[in-house]
């Protein structure tokens, strides 16, 4: 969707902004471009609007050179978000987010129509928000406004400068999430500069690192973070890069351990009998229809003996009663496919010492912390070495 061929950006003191950059933003992808401030970032993204005209080189949007577009038209189908938003104080939120449709000569209800539609999926109530204007917004709202703005008239390609950068961490983590969700639905070409290493992971299909007017690595942010191609991507991402490589690592079912599983219903004695075989502390309870419930441990089942109960079929329900009597409600649990960071954050959060893994209603098994450490260290080197994670052989402390 997004070309760039060759593109130098200099200025008239000598200044090169971008030297000879060259990449390729397919459709619907999102690009995060991260670097610090003057590194050409953002020139690199005023650009493909012509906000800034290039010295050499060539832009191609959807095919189309854009030096032969006139730079008002090509605007009209590119949105633009900017950190401020750059709300017209004297308009509604509604009037201000019908602006470019309006501009296009779109009908007076068909713009308002459209615009109503915007607010309402970026999370603003139109029949709340519409009539209010900029200054009676909290700032995560104004910026939501700036989004739906943006998208009013349906660009193929989204350009944002910054745009979460005007608010505290709470809710500008809020705008990320909320900006993951809309972009899954309406899937556009995003190029998205920002300043911040964890937020171009988070957000980014693939990270655009930036040195001093160039692209030192343009890949996914797993491998950025798990194979940095150069000293200086390494040291931009930080010494902690495999921190955040937890929040783009997805769980899998290959990362889980398959623990003893008992039902509600099941004598007290059988899964007495069950955690001995396997000579585990506790195991997961699943209701009858085999949906997580929590889990019960050892000493909990060991409050009847499970030989004895054994030898007298009919009389383990009278020996120790039924797992639901001595089941324990689990609340630490995500569906496969959360990140590793979440998992931990799980773990954290509940005190827990594992957590359980679903897939919809089904359970799957439990990641541990070591099970969690296993997966990160085959996610980076699967990466390294072009393969799935399944594949990968891990040498542990036992196998040395």
């Amino acid at each position: 969707m997004i070309r760039f061929e060759n593109v130098t950006k200099r200025y008239a003191d000598g200044t090169t902004a971008v030297d000879d950059l060259s990449f390729e933003v397919a459709e619907g992808e999102l690009v995060t471009l991260v670097g610090p401030s003057g590194c050409g970032k953002t020139t690199t993204m005023k650009m493909v609007n012509r906000l800034i005209e290039p010295t050499s080189g060539r832009i191609f949007l959807d095919g189309e050179d854009i030096a032969a577009v006139d730079p008002v038209k090509l605007r009209r189908r590119i949105g633009y978000v900017i950190q401020q938003v750059g709300l017209f104080p004297h308009k509604t939120v509604l009037e201000n987010t019908a602006t470019v449709p309006a501009l296009l000569g779109w009908q007076r209800k068909k713009a308002r129509d459209r615009a109503a539609e915007l607010l309402d999926l970026v999370g603003l109530d139109p029949s709340v928000y519409g009539d209010r204007y900029p200054d009676q917004l909290s700032g995560g709202q104004r910026q939501r406004v700036g989004v739906a703005r943006a998208l009013a008239a349906d660009p193929p390609v989204l350009l944002m400068d910054e745009p979460f950068g005007a608010v505290d961490p709470v809710v500008r983590e809020r705008l990320q999430t909320e900006f993951l969700r809309l972009q899954s639905q309406v899937r556009k070409t995003v190029l998205l500069v920002t300043h911040d290493i964890e937020e171009a992971v988070r957000l980014g299909d693939r990270i655009a690192v930036y040195g001093a007017g160039r692209i030192e690595q343009f890949d996914t942010p797993a491998s950025v973070l798990g194979a940095p191609a150069t000293p200086y991507v390494a040291d931009f991402v930080g010494a902690d890069r495999g921190l955040k490589r937890l929040s783009v690592t997805p769980i899998e079912p290959g990362d889980l351990e398959q623990p003893p599983v008992v039902h509600l219903d099941d004598p007290l004695a059988k899964a007495a009998a069950r955690l001995s075989a396997d000579g585990a502390r506790w195991a997961v309870v699943l209701d009858d229809a085999d949906r997580l419930h929590g889990w019960i441990p050892a000493d909990a089942a060991d409050a009847v003996d499970a030989a004895d109960a054994a030898e007298k079929p009919g009389k383990e329900a009278a020996a120790g009663g039924t797992v639901r009597d001595h089941a324990r409600r689990m609340e630490a649990w995500l569906p496969v496919g959360s990140s590793l960071k979440q998992a931990f954050s799980t773990m954290l959060q509940h005190d827990a010492g594992w957590i359980a893994v679903l897939d919809g209603d089904r359970f799957l098994g439990v990641l541990t912390p070591a099970r969690l450490h296993e997966a990160l260290r085959r996610s980076i080197d699967a990466d390294a070495g072009g393969i799935a994670r399944a594949e990968v052989e891990l040498q542990t402390v036992a196998d040395v």
